[in-house]
């Protein structure tokens, strides 16, 4: 198994390989105005120091969002157009669930994410690895009360949520390496009937910002 996985849904554009055991190779860099530039040549480094090329690949996995359109496309576009290339079958994970895996916990929790327009994406976890609510887009005083949340959206909005509610210490945005592991983890399991492996399509929350314009105005004497 060799597992090439890669998520560009926040701003953090993030690849990493993965040989179903460890993770072989992992690059994360946070800009969120160059996930076009950065993907490509990301996939690249890591398969360069991994010493593997794209044909040894066996699957592909990228993060399905949700997140802002632009960003998010440009992962998705790629893990096809990678797949149509290598062969590989391509996947999709939501990005709040890698977020959720790479946080360890065991017991209730919260993901939540930036969603521009002081919002949130989020979603309820039981623990790491079980989604029991969402994905959702909310004002962040509307998120479910009480429970510990994890997150950049939890940082950015911590007054907001709550003393105490921020997890010291859990990332704040998905890694790739984190997405190969759980994605290496099911697919190893079978990943048949998996809630956690989808096609890889964008997971959209809302209409995106950019708006068809419309006919020009009558201009009347």
């Amino acid at each position: 198994m060799l597992v090439l996985a890669f998520d560009t849904a926040t701003p953090a554009v993030t690849a990493a390989l993965h040989d179903g055991s460890r993770v072989l190779a992992e690059s994360t860099t946070v800009d969120a105005r160059r996930h076009g530039e950065l993907l490509i040549p990301s996939v690249q480094a890591i398969l360069r120091e991994a010493g593997a090329a794209l044909g040894d690949v066996t699957a592909i996995v990228a993060g399905t969002g949700p997140g802002p359109y632009t960003g998010l496309r440009v992962g998705l576009v790629t893990a096809q157009a990678l797949s149509s290339a290598s062969g590989a079958p391509a996947y999709g994970v939501c990005t709040l669930d890698v977020v959720a895996y790479a946080s360890g916990l065991s017991g209730p929790f919260l993901v939540a994410t930036d969603a521009r327009r002081k919002e949130l994406f989020w979603a309820r976890y039981a623990d790491m690895r079980t989604r029991v609510d969402g994905p959702a887009v909310d004002l962040p005083g509307d998120l479910p009360a009480e429970l510990p949340v994890v997150g950049a959206g939890a940082e950015m909005y911590a007054e907001v949520l709550g003393a105490g509610r921020l997890v010291e210490g859990a990332p704040a945005y998905p890694a790739a390496g984190a997405l190969a592991a759980l994605a290496a983890e099911r697919l190893a399991a079978g990943g048949s009937g998996d809630s956690v492996l989808t096609t890889p399509r964008p997971i959209y929350l809302r209409r995106p910002d950019a708006r068809v314009p419309g006919p020009p105005k009558r201009v009347t004497a």
